[in-house]
């Protein structure tokens, strides 16, 4: 399995750390070239490598981490997304839901990359947060994840286990993956209300 993270601003150095931590070779592109992206990718590790747009979409699964807006012009870059897995970590934040058609944010990216299965995933956690060791106290930094396709979301799902987060599954994109998507300019407000509320 070849792995590559599409966009290179804090999210998508945040998860190439978390790739470096466990010597996971990962492609890193972004609209920049690749001599551009160079010298940070080094920096982080010597599997994060930094590549041209097209070629690290030669890689099985990839991680976009892209503003929201230019998640379009990414899809674009391929005729066809057939075979390959996204893993969707970016959220709508300032996207009114009316603009989404109804759609949760995820599901509305989906429609853009024809023949791919896409999986919602690492977007709820706070850049710094995503960089750091997932390993807290004992225990594993959880990462939710929800997608449509139970044979994308399984394999995401041991990804996150092999980075060292605890992978939580919520379910289908319209289900679980609701509760993860931003809305407007707010953010997992349903996670925070359901999920993590306290006991009086």
């Amino acid at each position: 399995m070849s792995y590559a993270i599409v966009g290179f601003g804090k999210i998508g150095q945040a998860v190439a750390h978390a790739f470096a931590r466990k010597n996971i070779d990962v492609a890193v592109a972004s609209r920049r070239p690749p001599e551009a992206l160079a010298p940070q990718a080094r920096a982080i590790g010597p599997t994060v490598v930094a590549m041209s747009l097209r070629d690290a979409l030669e890689a099985d699964t990839i991680i976009l981490s892209v503003p929201f807006g230019e998640h379009r012009e990414v899809a674009k870059a391929l005729p066809s997304w057939s075979g390959k897995t996204v893993i969707d970590a970016t959220n709508a934040f300032g996207v009114l839901p009316e603009e989404l058609d109804g759609l949760p944010s995820s599901a509305f990216v989906a429609k853009a990359f024809t023949g791919a299965k896409l999986v919602k995933g690492f977007n709820h956690l706070g850049a710094a947060t995503l960089a750091a060791d997932p390993i807290v106290e004992g225990g594993h930094r959880v990462v939710f994840l929800s997608g449509d396709d139970e044979d994308a979301t399984a394999p995401v799902a041991a990804l996150a286990k092999q980075l060292g987060f605890a992978p939580v599954k919520l379910g289908k994109l319209d289900e679980g993956g609701a509760l993860v998507h931003a809305r407007g300019r707010i953010w997992g407000q349903l996670i925070f209300q359901d999920l993590f509320k306290k006991e009086p």
